[in-house]
């Protein structure tokens, strides 16, 4: 699993901010098929955000246990919304990539 830098969350925050929710968690919470589901959805997509319609006073755990079913990163979880981010599996479909790239490159500096 990789790790992000804040400078990097931001930027993956400001991708996200006009995406629709993708997953929505709901009565049953994290079932298997959630978990499925925002498998393929990070596969196709590589940033997702997912809604809780439900278990709102657990979201910050039921988020961390999915992005770690889903071997994916949890970027920030704002209001009764998560946003996960795993990379593309083939480099040339990394969407975002290059920016994460940049930002990590001048907090080198």
């Amino acid at each position: 699993m990789i790790e992000l830098s804040s400078k990097q969350r931001k930027i993956l925050e400001k991708y996200a901010q006009p995406l629709q929710s993708v997953v929505i968690v709901g009565q049953n919470g994290v079932t298997e098929a959630v978990e499925k589901m925002t498998d393929s959805a990070l596969a196709a997509h590589e940033l997702v955000k997912i809604s809780f319609n439900e278990f709102k006073d657990e979201k910050r755990d039921l988020a961390v246990s999915l992005s770690e079913a889903c071997s994916s990163v949890l970027v920030r979880v704002i209001g009764n919304k998560a946003i996960l981010y795993r990379p593309a599996e083939k480099a040339d479909e990394r969407k975002y990539e290059k920016a994460l790239e940049k930002a990590k490159a001048k907090q080198s500096i």
